[in-house]
């Protein structure tokens, strides 16, 4: 239940244009401060795990590992994402509220 709710608060924040996907963007986001947290797939590779877990923490935006690829890039109508940072402070924190409240990785 708390698993569909954490997806629809993405898929929520990607209709409302604060959510920035791809490897890529991600870095952007995080590299000019305007990534409020960055959510990782479980099934990303390590080093890409590693990378943005360094950046995080270089940079201070709060991070999670959740789901998989398939199943962010469904919550914001891609096909597959291995990572996604979310541009607005509210929806960030509504997400870390609901993902504390599951089993996964929060940082």
């Amino acid at each position: 239940m708390n698993r569909d709710r954490v997806l629809q608060m993405i898929g929520l924040a990607m209709k409302a244009g604060k959510v920035k996907s791809g490897e890529f963007l991600t870095e952007t986001e995080v590299k000019s401060g305007g990534a409020c947290l960055v959510v990782l797939a479980g099934d990303a590779s390590e080093a890409t795990k590693k990378k943005f877990r360094n950046m995080c923490e270089f940079y201070q935006v709060p991070f999670c590992i959740y789901g998989d690829k398939d199943t962010l890039g469904h919550a914001i109508g891609r096909e597959f994402r291995a990572s996604l940072a979310v541009t607005d402070d509210g929806f960030a924190k509504e997400i870390r509220k609901r993902l504390n409240q599951t089993e996964d990785t929060v940082a």
